[in-house]
């Protein structure tokens, strides 16, 4: 069988499907939208105009009729979140409790999230102990003073101050964080010692009797445990990271998490080329085309399932006139005026939030009718509407138990 798509959802697909004893390919066009992410997973933090919730299935009922948690119910999510568990293994927290962590982002705000990396742990709102946050003068995604700032606004039980100091290493002006995470990895040279060492002394002068320090997450990428371990012993208090937006070294790590289970997992996997058409017969996908280099590739399917985004990661596509399913020509409802896809606020009830296809029971993609487009052809992730994902935080639940419940139904499918 075939899964279309290389993000949280495709992966989570081909693992559940894995599961069952089916062979399995991967055909995922590009880089995943993972590495813009800030790699917490969020299955549902408001519903109904209440939140954030503390427990996210006490806000199941909540959510809006064709929404795609009431389609797999709540034992696809917890499905997902298995699958998740087990792919990252001791990487993420929050496994031991069905409740919603705080954690804080960037800007400073706390955010309800069901999973989160074990760096982020010791920074959890919900934690008590005074914080010092520190950004760097040459990294401009993190603003520490502002963002501890905001979180003294928002409430939270103890003292945030934050501070900006000088990286002990000079770059570029347009250096990505990936730079900062290298000089730490490899521990290189400056004056008065190493990164890690002078780093330290710079953050020790700065205590004020807090008894946790948060940087932005760019402590480290291949030995990230080791320099949080370093500057935790040299500082004598807990260091944790806070996500920080694209690019993400957190969405990255978990992307090569995600892959490597499915290595291990013996799925396929076929990168770089998009799937552009299809070949059906009777009510049935036959063979995916693949564009490999403007020379057509076909790749038979016994079952499919399409993970390939939603608006943002170009599973859907749109115009003035009308929004589209580009790979299968599924059929994606919308307002036929324009100026009806959105609100007048930024941050309104906005329709084209929920665009996507409308799955069955099944999470077959539906026609105008309510019938199946195809009988082996199942949905998962964004490409999947009925869900304001940004306002319920709920984009990597409903990509994880969508893609577990699709994933196990085209497995079992295709194992008979």
């Amino acid at each position: 069988m075939l899964v279309i798509g290389g993000g949280i959802a495709a992966c989570t697909a081909a693992l559940s499907a894995a599961e069952t004893g089916a062979r399995v390919r991967l055909l995922a066009h590009k880089k995943s939208t993972l590495r813009q992410a800030s790699g917490l997973v969020d299955v549902l933090g408001y519903a109904g105009g209440d939140g954030p919730l503390s427990d996210p299935s006490a806000g199941l009922d909540a959510l809006p009729e064709g929404h795609p948690y009431h389609v797999v119910g709540e034992d696809g999510v917890r499905a997902g979140l298995r699958i998740f568990d087990e792919a990252v293994g001791d990487a993420y927290r929050g496994g031991h409790t069905d409740s919603n962590a705080l954690v804080m982002t960037h800007g400073g705000a706390v955010k309800p999230t069901a999973r989160y990396p074990e760096s982020v742990a010791p920074g959890l709102a919900s934690s008590s102990g005074d914080m010092l946050l520190v950004g760097f003068a040459g990294l401009t995604d993190f603003d520490a003073p502002v963002a501890a700032d905001h979180l003294t606004a928002a409430g939270v039980p103890f003292s945030a101050r934050g501070v900006t100091v000088e990286f002990p290493k000079r770059f570029r002006a347009d250096a990505k964080v990936t730079r900062f995470a290298k000089a730490l990895d490899r521990d290189e040279e400056v004056d008065g010692g190493t990164v890690r060492s002078v780093v330290a002394d710079t953050v020790a002068e700065k205590l004020d009797g807090e008894s946790r320090v948060g940087f932005p997450a760019m402590l480290g990428d291949d030995h990230d445990e080791d320099v949080r371990a370093e500057l935790s012993d040299r500082l004598g208090v807990p260091v944790f990271e806070v996500p920080t937006g694209p690019p993400s070294l957190l969405g990255l790590k978990l992307e090569d998490m995600l892959f490597d289970a499915l290595d291990e997992a013996g799925v396929r996997i076929s990168a770089g080329n998009p799937a552009v058409d299809f070949e059906a017969e009777d009510g049935r996908v036959e063979t995916v085309i693949v564009d490999q280099k403007s020379r057509p590739t076909p790749y038979s399917a016994d079952q499919v399932v399409l993970a390939t985004g939603g608006l943002v990661g170009k599973g859907l596509d749109s115009d003035r006139e009308s929004v589209t399913e580009p790979v299968f020509g599924c059929h994606v409802p919308h307002p036929e005026d324009r100026y009806d896809w959105s609100e007048p606020e930024a941050f309104g009830d906005h329709a084209f939030a929920r665009f996507g296809v409308v799955p069955d029971a099944e999470l077959r993609p539906t026609d105008e009718d309510g019938e199946p487009h195809f009988e082996n052809l199942r949905a998962a992730g964004g490409v999947v509407g009925g869900a304001d994902v940004a306002r319920e935080k709920s984009a990597s639940g409903v990509s994880l138990a969508t893609g577990a419940v699709a994933g196990r139904l085209a497995g079992e499918e295709a194992t008979r």
